[in-house]
């Protein structure tokens, strides 16, 4: 009996298909390098004929405008670098008051709509569907030029105990001034991540080894210590000032402007809405047969919702809560409406009006969205790993 052998082994379906597939894979990319190109020789071409050139040289020309508002030092003989920062600071400041407001209110509006209490529940329930059936814009509209700006002169100005004032101008609070105000950011921030590291870390060790562990007094030590540190290694000069009226105006202390105000609370408030249905549905996720076997055990309400329901709903919260952040991020862009110079107002706005140069200024307007809705997504990625339920 003769038998033969092939010169060469054909090839398993399972290996036609793979070769296949990165075949497709390899035209697909090779198009869209394509089309990259085409566009790109185009963009080239289309700058070329109108006399225009691609750089970021004009980052350091001098900007010559003001800005009304600003966290670092400014004048108008700065640079358009020095432009984009501000408008980042800025963006970031309200960004982050805004989502530290709208989780604890969406959290008490979340809870609240679970409430036994009739009113309670109802009134939750009415908040979140008139809030968030309404315009992010007209929330910020109206608690600007309703709100705030029908607030008294600074003349006639409402006094908080001599120390506070509230005015159309803004509100005037004690505060610290230094000549180092980055540094003094800085360190406070530094401070409120470890103190907040610190306190999760003290009461994790509380509830493994059931010790009674003082976390509030260590955190706050930290928070303190760590500025007053800096400054005083840094050698800088502060002073701590209460406002006062001096002509027609307040000097002296910090001052909130109108603009800051509105636009925190009106994303707040509306943000709470959404989170607070996010907050309500994680709960509601939770087996009721939990919070029985809690009741039967001796807990309360509040240490059920503390030990038993809350550590469950946070997985299921984690994830459409981080979107929620994402909008309050893009959502701050609606600040053009109110003047406030957040990163589009003074960057994507008068200084492509100045220098004309849209596509880089776009483009690094782009980019810092990106970069910090990328921060957010990882900083909400670390939380769930820290709080995901280890299985053996």
């Amino acid at each position: 009996m003769t038998i033969s052998v092939p010169d060469h082994p054909q090839r398993s379906p399972l290996g036609r298909r793979r070769i296949l597939g990165w075949l497709y894979q390899g035209l697909l990319v090779a198009g869209l390098a394509l089309i990259a190109y085409v566009a790109i020789g185009n963009l080239y071409a289309n700058l070329a004929a109108r006399g225009l050139k691609l750089g970021f040289d004009f980052l350091w020309q001098e900007a010559g405008f003001e800005i009304a508002f600003h966290l670092i030092p400014y004048t108008a003989s700065d640079n358009y670098w020095r432009v984009f920062l501000i408008g980042i600071t800025n963006t970031l400041l309200v960004t982050v008051l805004a989502i530290a407001a709208s989780t604890v209110l969406g959290f008490a509006i979340g809870i609240a709509q679970l409430s036994s209490n009739w009113t309670v529940s109802r009134a939750a329930r009415i908040y979140v569907e008139v809030v968030r059936n309404l315009p992010q814009l007209l929330h910020i509209l109206i608690w600007y030029n309703v709100a705030l700006r029908a607030l008294p002169a600074p003349r006639a100005a409402h006094s908080i105990g001599d120390a506070a004032y509230l005015s159309n101008r803004g509100i005037y609070i004690p505060g610290l001034t230094t000549d180092r105000p980055g540094l003094l950011a800085l360190s406070i921030l530094l401070a409120l991540i470890l103190a907040l590291v610190l306190f999760r870390n003290l009461t994790s060790y509380a509830e493994r080894t059931g010790r009674t562990v003082n976390a509030w007094l260590p955190a706050f030590a930290v928070l303190v210590a760590l500025p007053a540190l800096a400054i005083v290694l840094s050698g800088a000069q502060v002073s701590f000032s209460v406002p006062h009226l001096r002509g027609f105006n307040f000097v002296g202390g910090w001052v909130i402007v109108p603009e800051v105000v509105a636009l925190v609370l009106a994303m707040a408030i509306y943000n709470a809405a959404f989170i607070g249905e996010l907050v309500r549905a994680s709960i509601e996720s939770v087996n009721k047969g939990q919070r029985e076997a809690s009741a039967a055990i001796g807990f309360g309400w509040w240490q059920t919702l503390r030990f038993i329901v809350i550590p469950q709903a946070v997985r299921v919260l984690l994830p459409p809560l981080s979107n929620q952040y994402l909008n309050i991020l893009k959502g701050s862009s609606l600040a053009v409406a109110i003047g406030y110079p957040d990163l589009v107002g003074v960057f994507t706005g008068i200084s492509i009006n100045q220098t004309g140069r849209a596509i880089e200024i776009v483009a690094m307007t782009m980019g810092v969205y990106l970069a910090i809705s990328l921060l957010i997504g990882a900083l909400i990625n670390l939380f769930n790993r820290m709080t995901r339920i280890v299985e053996r």
